[in-house]
């Protein structure tokens, strides 16, 4: 009997603090449902903007407890269209959006000089796009899942620079790297690694 009674009080507790943390997730402003309208989650997530169904649909903003925010379209409660992501350190991502992921044409900018523009697909740097680096060096071509993948430039600051084949993010197939000192290497890669000079 005792067990049946504390298991009571038990099932009372915690669906009294569900009930709690549910009303501190509310619309405090406008139409939350088809229209226009300000929620805010227990955790102090914050989105303003436009509503359809319930959802975040069309335009609006998602402001993160922590400092993150997007700003831009929405379509059934996900990122979808174009819109502006920023980070708590200052990284930017501007560009296209689908289901929620990064997709489409894009650019990042990260606040230690790094920037990548070109082609992303669900959340990664794939198909053509441009990268720089904060030293100067620069790659133009092809990625794959983030990575140097397919045809590219590489261009170091010291002006070298490698024209060929890709895999992985390493120099992989034929290739001509040129030295600013006019020094010139013609071969195949593999891994990184010049295996075949011609």
């Amino acid at each position: 009997m005792k067990k049946a009674i504390a298991a009571i009080i038990l099932g009372l507790l915690i669906t009294s603090a569900c009930s709690e943390q549910n009303q501190l997730s509310e619309c405090i402003e406008g139409d939350c449902n088809n229209g226009y309208g300000t929620y805010i989650w227990a955790n102090e997530d914050k989105y303003v903007g436009e509503y359809k169904d319930g959802k975040e649909h069309g335009q609006g903003t998602y402001t993160w407890a922590d400092g993150k925010k997007y700003v831009g379209e929405y379509k059934d409660g996900k990122e979808h269209g174009q819109g502006t992501y920023t980070w708590t350190n200052g990284k930017k991502y501007i560009g296209g959006w689908k289901n929620g992921k990064r997709h489409g044409q894009g650019t990042y900018t990260w606040t230690n000089g790094k920037k990548y523009i070109g082609e992303l697909k669900d959340g990664k740097l794939h198909g053509q796009g441009i990268f720089t680096f904060s030293n100067g060096d620069k790659y133009v071509g092809e990625f794959k899942n983030s990575h140097f993948h397919g045809q590219g430039t590489y261009t170091w600051a010291n002006e070298d620079k490698h024209v060929g084949g890709w895999k992985n993010g390493k120099l992989h197939g034929q290739g001509t790297k040129t030295f600013a000192n006019g020094e010139k290497h013609v071969g195949e890669w593999k891994d990184g690694e010049l295996i075949k000079q011609q």
